[in-house]
């Protein structure tokens, strides 16, 4: 049988597939073929397992490397210090009064009429003398006066200081003695004026010092008068900073070979080691001495006009000794020359010396040209200058005697050392208030601890040296950890820097997290929807 051939009519023709044109409905387009429950639940948990590790492990570690240690301090209380609300400056000094002339019955009544016009004579409570009885036998360090007074009768009502013992004499009519039943008396007026008087200045400078520190106003004395203010500010600009050491160097500057050599050292030990023993308590002293051939054009002129020192004086062109140890310096210098100064300053009673403030003293010594050694009594007037000046530079008081002038530099510091580490400790919580981001180690919590430990107990020993080394101790534990390396390094480092360095990093590997996360969502809503719609076709049926 053979093969027949195909018709040709339209009903056997071949059927070409229609392929759909562009534009048509996406319903006739081939669908993918569906998801196995078992694939939905890989994916899922694979997106699961990158988001569990980026939030338990990856998040936790990051967080823990580049958190920033800050450790906890007392802020409120930091800040109560520098308000001064943490402590009330008081100096309670002790006035002994030896009366062996008179019964125990009349001095008790005359130490009482005394106290009572000492309290209406004083308008700072902060510093308060009390008066008390005390034995001739002792001396003020013994009973722990800060001023002794001896009363001896007289023919009339005189006092004397003693420029070498804080001791003050006065002498009394025996018919100034008050009664038993008298509310007043003209000795104990005149007792308790000498004694204001002498105390007048410490109590100026405590008031100044108060007065220019946020204290508060219940805590501040009455203001002091315009003159008195420029006088203490003029002191205060002159002296250095405290320091425990200063370093004294004694200079001999010469325009020519001769002098070649000094007597320096048994000059200090006979006119000056007096007064450095004296201050030991309040500031240890290192001395080193040097001689240097110093001439310049500017020191050839007999006559040194007072516009003609600050080129005479220039510190960066004469080869002075450095510090040693860190401590301030303070120079002394000798300049054996033909010069006078034309126009001498307050700080310099003759013409041949002048303090420069915060720096030291130049003395303009005249040898007779063949001198070869400056002997220790040529140089005892340039000492004895060298002394005042020293005293100057460190603060201490100008009237009074010796003995009651260092006593009253031990109180000013403390209160000065106090101001200092409360102010800093302020600064310090104002600093960690204002930059979250600012790292605080241990050893600044530590160092605020310690702080604050001897600023109480200076606080309550204002009036004696033991409170003057708590301050010491306070201020420097302050300033440490104010000043601590690790701490002041994260204050230039903003946030916008660490943007900076982790987006670049974050960025590639959180888009397809985020988005891989997104989809999965939408998906398992998808999926979420149509068994609903399924559910409801179900119940319908």
């Amino acid at each position: 049988m053979s093969a027949q051939p195909l018709s040709s009519n339209d009903n056997d023709a071949p059927i070409t597939p229609i392929t759909p044109k562009e534009g048509a409905p996406a319903s006739t387009r081939k669908l993918p073929p569906p998801e196995k429950p078992s694939d939905v639940r890989r994916r899922s948990h694979v997106i699961l397992s990158f988001w569990l590790i980026v939030l338990i492990l990856g998040l936790p570690i990051w967080w823990k490397t580049t958190t920033i240690y800050r450790a906890d301090l007392p802020l409120q209380e930091m800040l109560e210090w520098a308000d001064g609300k943490a402590c009330r400056p008081v100096f309670p000094l002790r006035i002994s009064i030896q009366a062996t002339s008179l019964q125990d019955q009349e001095a008790q009544n005359l130490l009482r009429l005394t106290q009572h016009a000492l309290d209406d004579l004083n308008d700072f409570a902060g510093h308060h003398l009390r008066l008390q009885l005390g034995d001739e036998k002792l001396d003020s360090a013994d009973n722990g006066s800060a001023l002794i007074i001896r009363l001896t009768p007289g023919e009339g009502t005189t006092a004397t200081l003693d420029p070498y013992e804080p001791i003050l004499d006065i002498t009394y009519p025996p018919n100034t003695i008050p009664s038993p039943t008298a509310s007043s008396s003209p000795l104990a007026t005149y007792i308790a004026s000498q004694l204001r008087t002498t105390f007048a200045e410490e109590q100026a400078t405590i008031s100044y010092l108060l007065s220019t520190n946020s204290m508060p106003s219940e805590h501040r004395p009455l203001g002091l008068s315009p003159e008195t203010t420029e006088s203490l500010a003029k002191r205060t600009t002159r002296s250095l900073k405290y320091a425990p050491t200063y370093h004294l160097t004694f200079s001999l500057f010469t325009s020519g070979p001769l002098p070649s050599s000094w007597n320096i050292e048994g000059a200090i030990d006979e006119y000056m080691k007096p007064v450095l023993e004296v201050l030991s308590p309040i500031h240890n002293f290192t001395i080193d001495t040097q001689v240097q051939l110093y001439a310049s054009p500017g020191v050839q002129n007999q006559i040194l006009n007072k516009e003609d020192l600050s080129s005479f004086i220039n510190a960066a062109e004469w080869p002075l000794s450095p510090s040693i140890g860190g401590a301030p310096t303070i120079n002394f210098i000798v300049f054996i020359g033909n010069q006078t100064i034309a126009n001498p300053s307050q700080d310099s009673p003759t013409s041949q010396s002048w303090l420069i403030p915060q720096w030291g003293t130049v003395y303009l010594l005249s040898l007779p040209d063949d001198t070869t050694h400056v002997a220790a009594a040529t140089l005892k007037q340039p000492l004895l200058t060298f002394t005042s000046h020293l005293l100057s530079l460190t603060g201490t008081p100008e009237s009074g005697s010796l003995p009651l002038r260092l006593s009253t530099l031990a109180r000013i510091r403390s209160a000065d050392l106090l101001l200092r580490a409360s102010s800093t400790l302020g600064s310090l919580a104002r600093l960690a208030m204002a930059l979250p981001s600012i790292s605080i180690p241990s050893s600044v919590a530590d160092g605020v601890t310690k702080t604050m430990s001897h600023l109480r107990l200076a606080c309550d020993n204002l009036g004696g040296t033991e409170g003057l080394a708590h301050a010491r101790i306070a201020e420097a534990e302050a300033e440490r950890a104010f000043f601590e390396k690790s701490m002041v390094g994260q204050l230039y480092f903003p946030d916008e820097h660490k943007i900076a360095v982790y987006l670049p990093l974050l960025g590639p590997v959180a888009v397809p997290l985020v988005m891989g996360l997104i989809n999965e969502i939408k998906a398992w809503r998808k999926r979420r929807r149509e068994r609903a719609e399924k559910g409801a076709e179900k119940k319908e049926q």
